[in-house]
């Protein structure tokens, strides 16, 4: 996360959550961002799509992952109409690892999960360095520990999107209950080979 002036910065502290389903992807998270110890919004939405079938959440710098969201669709969009084909899930995660890659010197203060459908479901972490790792679940942000240790206990790995969807949503919550930077209720976004779904508050509270 940034220290340097931490007071002025807005940042998303963060709990983010992905998680791999036999019929799609599940990306969670909480909606706080802070600045310093001054909480500057309690409506962030952290999760951000970036075509029809594939999304990002953010932690870390809040403008810094907002220009990283507006360049991926920039990206995406550009290479759609110039191939007339959808991007793959791995080469979104493979072009945000390049972006981030070569501003090594002036990072991207950020960490990010991309994920969703195209043969199949899946899920990419990517580090503010551009490193990428493919996950089947994983969390991102100062209350990740909290959410990994839920996730690990309850995921179901062969499981639909049905069996998960509340697993996502009680990381989310449980870190909230310890993480100072983590708040203000849950996000979900469910991505099939239909497409993106954010989910209302009332379905969430639904699955809660």
């Amino acid at each position: 996360m940034v220290e340097a002036k931490s007071d002025q910065i807005k940042k998303t502290g963060t709990t983010t959550v992905g998680l791999v389903c036999r019929d799609g992807v599940i990306l969670a998270s909480d909606k706080r961002a802070t600045m310093g110890f001054y909480i500057a919004s309690k409506d962030v939405l952290k999760i951000a799509k970036i075509n029809d079938r594939i999304a990002m959440t953010i932690a870390g710098g809040v403008g810094d992952a907002q220009t990283l969201v507006r360049w991926m669709k920039a990206e995406i969009k550009l290479y759609e109409l110039k191939n007339g084909r959808k991007m793959s899930v791995e080469a979104a995660a493979t072009l945000l690892a390049n972006i981030l890659s070569q501003n090594k010197f002036y990072p991207f203060f950020v960490q990010l999960l991309i994920g969703g459908v195209d043969s199949k479901a899946r899920i990419f972490s990517v580090d503010m360095m551009g490193g990428v790792t493919e996950e089947k679940y994983t969390a991102t942000g100062s209350g990740s520990p909290i959410a990994m240790g839920l996730i690990e206990e309850l995921y179901v790995p062969s499981g639909d999107i049905k069996d998960n969807v509340g697993v996502a949503i009680k990381a989310v919550n449980t870190a909230m209950k310890r993480d100072a930077a983590s708040g203000e209720g849950v996000s979900v976004m469910l991505i099939t080979q239909k497409g993106a779904q954010l989910l209302s508050a009332k379905d969430v509270k639904k699955y809660c």
